[in-house]
């Protein structure tokens, strides 16, 4: 066993799901592991889904990358450079080919978004509070219906300071029912309901962020509960539901591009 004194940490849990941890490590978180069944059970889950997600994101990654993009034929684009100058150019040629295959795996990325496994946050926690409060609502589930939806996005929009979208989310299944404001410390929250027609329902829950710029698509689990939440534009979102991951995730890219102005991305069969 390895002398490391080290305390095990998310990082560690983090590098065993990834496969990246030195064999004594692994040992050592290993058996950590089994003295800690609560936490041995996220890691089990949070593996399952990274191979879930590797093998829902395995056609982007086997794209080649456009004849545009490689080196040779962005070489051929500029004129020789001789002299002391070529191995400046040589470096600028390679710049514009690492910079260019990384344009293109973006492009990937805006339309699967990068999925990271992270432990719940304030928003992702009250956005589950929410869903948990509300979604079991047979009456009442919303404040305004979406027969109202003119009323409801101007409410909302003036109450969080923020312009409020509904996004159209009919292509997935899933039809808006209406929202309501909820607080959110000294600031207010949006949530806006959806359903399907076997009665599932999820939730978007939208605040003003902490942060103005965007981070990647972050995954937590609350028992039956799933939710991915994001940043973006200084706004926090969180969609929120009991599905399976990869129908979620399908869902949560949908709303991202929405709320973006972007084109939705297509929907997987």
């Amino acid at each position: 066993m390895s002398g490391d004194p080290r305390p095990v940490g998310e990082d560690d849990l983090h590098g065993l799901i990834d496969g990246r941890l030195e064999p004594e490590r692994q040992a050592l978180v290993e058996a950590w592991l089994r003295g800690n069944p609560a936490r041995a059970a996220e890691v089990s889950a949070d593996r399952a889904l990274r191979e879930r997600l590797r093998a829902r994101l395995a056609p982007i990654a086997e794209e080649a990358i456009p004849a545009r993009l490689r080196v040779a034929n962005i070489r051929s684009r500029h004129r020789p450079i001789t002299g002391r100058w070529l191995p400046v150019a040589a470096a600028a040629v390679l710049c514009l080919a690492v910079g260019g295959a990384a344009g293109w795996f973006g492009h990937a990325a805006r339309q699967v978004p990068t999925v990271t496994l992270a432990r719940t946050e304030p928003a992702t926690d009250d956005a589950v509070a929410a869903f948990r409060t509300y979604v079991v609502e047979a009456v009442h589930p919303v404040e305004v219906r979406a027969d109202e939806k003119p009323h409801l996005v101007t409410w909302l929009s003036k109450r969080l300071g923020r312009a409020v979208t509904t996004p159209d989310l009919t292509a997935y299944g899933f039809r808006l029912m209406g929202g309501r404001l909820l607080p959110a410390g000294s600031e207010s929250a949006a949530m806006l309901m959806y359903d399907d027609d076997h009665g599932t329902r999820l939730t978007l829950y939208s605040r003003v962020g902490d942060a103005d710029g965007r981070t990647v698509f972050r995954f937590a689990r609350e028992g039956d509960v799933a939710a991915f939440s994001w940043v973006d534009g200084g706004m926090s979102y969180v969609v929120t539901g009991r599905t399976d991951e990869a129908r979620l995730l399908t869902v949560a890219q949908a709303v991202d591009a929405q709320v973006r102005g972007l084109p939705v991305p297509p929907r997987q069969p």
